[in-house]
């Protein structure tokens, strides 16, 4: 596989398209949603002939890159926009395009600023593609200006999290834009008019390597292959035509709680995570004792059946409950009451008072749940307990960042899960809540359902592993590490500490808290790791996109003491970390000068640079009838533009003088004419020196009468 095929997932997949047809060619394969933007589509062919996915997994991290392969078989020149889907969990930090042998590097751009680069290359005849987030699940690209008979590859790179299910972690890469990541009124669900080769001649290529510190076993679920096993990882291949999403579980098998430790050195951060892994239990365990405070609502959204599956979803749990466990419930709405000061000791007697006012409940008034989490916290503390918060609620609630902030904040005091109550419930609200607080949604629609969800909760909580864990770091200075606080270590969910370190030499973390009957502690000498630039480059982009998420869904700012809003925070760390963001958009522009802008046919604009130049024509400045200027490209090591000079014999050389200015026209640079390089082949060269990337306006003067002007961006 290419090498460019390192990182990214769940993308579009390979089908072949070809668009016929006499009216607007607009085509969803379902894989991906695929829009030709012509009336006339006489001619049109456009192909995906293959996908390459190279992904690399690094204890809990995927690092992936898709590299895909489009021809244009027609005759006519396109304009392509595709929808493809992706994990909300992934974040997109690379993308490069090569058309034929030339390679052109995408940049991060904010989107108004990436979306005018664009379009101006579009208009002015220049291969280029935009990469942009739709939603955190849903990307598009377009591409403009795909010659015919050209082959245009387009290789993005994204890093996810894995998070495990039942004990399990797994890997997807999907195949399809489908309900799944839709909603109704977007624009990718109506299909659209297309004819489409067979899926057969289209190749699927993927090759997956699980480097996971400790023994491995994995299972593809939807392909026949084979993994070749390591002592510390596992690796397979696949060569197929899409169809079914290739999905691999593999779980982390150890018999006792284990550890690892990643590093990323960078040329001005260094990256760290640190994972705590639980251990396999056999069906003996014992189990320290459990502390579970239900949080439950009880306003007039939860009237009727949502307040009757939320009484049977407490009831179920409380029964069985150990005798050396304790409980307590939390009724809130407007405010807040609960069962008892401090949570009870399990006994009949108790469990069967609880059920009483349970049977009792009726529910009416606002709904405000900070009065509840306040009133948990305040009670009394016993650290001889694995102490769980569950809350359960229709999603209807006033969270604020109050809300998620005290979740964050406590993380060492208690485990928060969420329990989504009825069929409109809030899926928003509910998986914040347990994002916030590291931990997991549940979702109970129906009664029936109710008793499903009951039995995967008290599952996937009833062994906590590890409790009252602290972190410290000796030998090295640690900063915006996440999360803030840690919860406790169950069967089914890791620990995962990661943030940035200063120089570590001589440095160390350790990791202690409380198993059953036990002391854990271990730690991490930070010499004894490896900082592997290739496998471990993730950790930066996957720490700015926790800080990023954090701040789009729950508004809780990567600084609160700064002055910067929000979406200011988010452009930032999209900017820094080259992330595709709701903000943030990836550009890539070929500077090859194209025949549609009109260029004697004498003139030979041969270009062996990738570039970074768009040229156009800048409306805004009077010019005469005759074209002058022509840019060519620019020379990226040494910050020259490169210009050719037309009809040279119709201006004055003594009096020429070429202006560079941005685009709120002020002049940054003016040289003679006399002062340049100036060739045969009547090109010549300015020297940019360290304009920042932008875009920018070239105009030639003939005395004070500016005679053409021509657009050129900046791309570093």
């Amino acid at each position: 596989m290419s090498t460019f095929t390192t990182s990214f997932k769940s993308l579009f997949i390979a089908l072949i398209v070809f668009m016929l047809g006499s009216q607007s060619a607009n085509a969803q394969t379902g894989c991906p949603y695929f829009n030709i933007e012509t009336v006339d589509t006489t001619g049109i062919s456009l192909a995906l002939l293959s996908t390459n996915v190279d992904a690399t997994i690094s204890g809990v991290i995927a690092n992936v890159v898709v590299e895909q392969t489009y021809y244009n078989a027609g005759d006519s020149l396109l304009d392509a926009t595709y929808i493809f889907p992706m994990s909300d969990q992934a974040a997109i930090y690379a993308m490069e395009m090569q058309i034929n042998n030339r390679i052109i590097k995408a940049v991060i751009k904010e989107k108004e600023e990436a979306q005018e680069i664009f379009d101006s290359a579009s208009e002015a005849g220049q291969t280029a593609s935009l990469l942009e987030q739709e939603r955190p699940n849903v990307f598009q690209m377009s591409l403009a200006n795909i010659q015919s008979s050209d082959t245009i590859r387009v290789r993005m790179t994204y890093t996810e999290l894995m998070s495990p299910r039942d004990g399990k972690y797994q890997f997807v890469f999907p195949n399809i834009v489908g309900p799944r990541y839709t909603t109704e009124g977007e624009e990718w669900v109506g299909l659209g008019e297309a004819q489409l080769t067979e899926v057969s001649q289209t190749e699927l290529n993927i090759d997956l390597q699980i480097n996971a510190g400790m023994p491995v076993q994995a299972e593809c679920k939807s392909h026949n292959v084979e993994f070749d096993n390591e002592s510390l990882g596992t690796n397979t291949s696949l060569s197929t035509a899409p169809g079914a999403d290739f999905i691999v579980d593999y779980k982390l098998t150890r018999a006792d709680i284990h550890t690892g430790l990643l590093l990323y050195e960078g040329e001005t951060e260094n990256f760290f995570l640190s994972m705590v892994q639980p251990p396999n239990f056999g069906e003996a365990y014992d189990s320290p004792p459990r502390e579970y405070i239900f949080l439950m609502d009880v306003s007039g959204s939860m009237q009727g059946e949502p307040l009757e599956i939320s009484k049977k979803l407490i009831t179920d749990l409380l029964s069985d409950l150990n005798y050396e466990d304790k409980f307590n419930i939390i009724f809130f709405a407007g405010g807040s009451s609960a069962l008892a000061e401090n949570s009870l000791n399990v006994s009949n007697q108790n469990i069967n008072m609880a059920i009483d006012l349970l049977n009792n409940l009726s529910g009416g008034g606002g709904t405000n749940l900070i009065p509840a989490l306040e009133q948990a916290l305040d009670m009394e503390v016993d650290d001889d307990f694995s102490r769980t918060f569950v809350i359960l609620t229709d999603g209807y609630v006033t969270v604020e960042k109050t809300a998620y902030n005290l979740i964050r904040d406590n993380l060492n005091e208690a485990n928060f899960f969420s329990f989504g109550i009825g069929e409109s419930v809030n899926r928003f609200i509910i998986n914040g809540l347990a994002y916030v607080g590291e931990g997991e949604p549940f979702v109970a629609t129906d009664f029936n359902d109710a008793i499903d969800v009951a039995d995967d909760f008290k599952r996937y909580i009833e062994k906590p592993a590890l409790t009252n864990i602290t972190t410290s770091f000796s030998g090295v200075n640690i900063y915006d590490v996440e999360p803030l606080t840690i919860p406790d270590i169950f069967a089914d969910r890791p620990v995962i500490i990661f943030g940035k370190y200063d120089s570590a030499e001589n440095g160390s973390l350790t990791i202690e808290g409380e198993k059953a009957g036990s002391y854990f502690t271990h730690t991490f000498n930070f010499d004894n790791y490896t900082a592997n630039a290739e496998e471990n480059i993730a950790l930066q982009y996957l720490w700015a996109r926790k800080k990023i998420k954090l701040m789009s869904d729950y508004e809780i700012a990567d600084n609160p003491n700064d002055t910067l809003s929000i979406d200011q925070e988010i452009t930032a760390l999209g900017l820094k970390y080259s992330l595709v963001t709701e903000f943030t958009s990836f550009v890539a522009v070929d500077s090859t000068y194209t025949l549609q802008q009109e260029i004697p046919e004498e003139t030979d604009l041969t270009d062996d640079n990738s570039g970074g130049i768009v040229a156009t024509e800048f409306d805004a400045v009077p010019k005469s009838t005759l074209d002058y200027l022509v840019v060519i490209d620019m020379i990226d090591e040494s910050r020259i533009l490169r210009l050719k000079v037309l009809d040279f014999d119709h201006i004055h050389a003594d009096k020429v003088k070429f202006q560079i200015q941005d685009m709120a026209g002020q002049i940054l640079k003016t040289q003679d004419f006399s002062l340049i390089n100036y060739s045969e082949d009547e090109i010549i060269e300015i020297l940019l020196g360290d304009l920042p990337s932008g875009m920018y306006v070239v105009s030639m003067k003939d005395g004070d009468k500016i005679i053409d002007t021509e657009k050129f961006v900046i791309m570093r």
